[in-house]
């Protein structure tokens, strides 16, 4: 209401000052006051009645209140000013227009990025729930292997294997969820030391051995330019880059054909250390290559599409923490290439 009495005050003043002097003195451009007001507090109505009025009473003001004669440059400047307050009056109903998008948009991000916080909060608190009765299970089926409910004929070992196996990979996969929802929120923490790069690859190997060989794949490890044992120091968390290799391993295992070969690459530098995972499976689609580090990211290819889009993302958390850059490739002809690079460890560090 306040700035209803201002806008028609503001008005009033003009108008007196227009009518109360001669023609030749244009005070109508102070009409843009009141415009600009009605445009920012008022309806596009009451804002194109406004400039509408202004309008009239800037061109009556050639011949009222007197009827002297009129000449040219009066009319001219009457005319410009009258033109000035019609293009006040579109660009401020635009500019009212912008800010009711640019609300509308600014709400939709707000309502979108609540909604993703619920689901993130569910889907943690869910993950952590998961976790205690895939543990009760898998301890279970143990008991079961070990006949402590009774005996267990040899034909349902196997079986009883497969469950176990079915819910450690379960439990594993909630470990992952667990673990990027937590380094998104709090930020991965990491216990830096040197390290040995080649160490941490055998050792790795060494835990994906059994899961190689069921699926009838050879893993083997090479140090370029030779084959002979190279020092790869690093200045990391031996159990992070554990878990960033045992990813990237268990990726090109799973999505290598029977018989296969995965081979793994150390390659020693000055500036850095690079290690490169490569395969004989599918390769990716050139558009799915900037993605595929991306949370939760499954493309359209066979390939792509077989993973949950967290093993990928989960060593690219612990790449970036370590101040290093993790990428993927395709060989040629067919196969692909998953790799990172890491700082080198000064020798003053060593």
């Amino acid at each position: 209401m306040k700035m209803i009495w201002l806008e028609t005050g503001l008005f009033a003043i003009v108008l007196s000052l227009e009518f109360s002097t001669p023609p030749d003195y244009v005070f109508s451009y102070l009409y843009i006051g009141p415009i600009l007001l009605a445009s920012t507090h008022a309806s596009r109505k009451t804002t194109f009645w406004v400039t509408l009025a202004a309008c009239i009473v800037t061109l009556l003001n050639i011949w009222l209140p007197g009827l002297d004669m009129v000449k040219t440059p009066t009319i001219a400047s009457r005319a410009i000013a009258t033109l000035a307050l019609i293009v006040t009056g579109l660009l401020s109903d635009r500019n009212r227009t912008y800010q009711q998008t640019l609300l509308q948009q600014q709400a939709r991000l707000e309502s979108q990025e609540k909604l993703a916080s619920v689901r993130e909060d569910f889907a943690s608190t869910l993950a952590h729930d998961l976790k205690t009765p895939l543990l009760g299970a898998i301890e279970t089926l143990k008991a079961f292997q070990r006949g402590s409910f009774g005996a267990v004929e040899s034909r349902q070992q196997p079986v009883l294997a497969m469950m176990v196996r079915s819910h450690q990979a379960t439990l594993k996969l909630v470990e992952t969820l667990l673990d990027v929802y937590r380094n998104d929120n709090e930020g991965l923490k990491l216990t830096l030391e040197a390290v040995d790069l080649g160490a941490i690859v055998e050792e790795v190997v060494t835990m994906v051995t059994e899961l190689a060989a069921s699926r009838r794949v050879c893993i083997t490890v090479r140090y370029s330019p030779s084959n002979f044992r190279q020092f790869l120091w690093v200045k990391g968390d031996a159990e992070q880059l554990q878990r960033a290799i045992a990813n990237l391993l268990t990726n090109a295992i799973d999505h290598s054909p029977r018989g296969e070969r995965v081979e793994v690459i150390l390659e020693a530098g000055t500036s850095y250390h690079s290690l490169k995972v490569l395969d004989n499976g599918g390769g990716i689609e050139p558009e799915e290559l900037p993605h595929l580090f991306e949370r939760f990211y499954r493309g359209q290819s066979d390939r792509q599409a077989k993973g949950s889009g967290l093993g990928l993302y989960l060593s690219r958390q612990i790449i970036d923490a370590h101040g290093g850059t993790i990428w993927a490739e395709n060989r040629h002809p067919r196969g692909a290439i998953f790799a990172f690079r890491l700082p080198t460890l000064p020798w003053s560090d060593e």
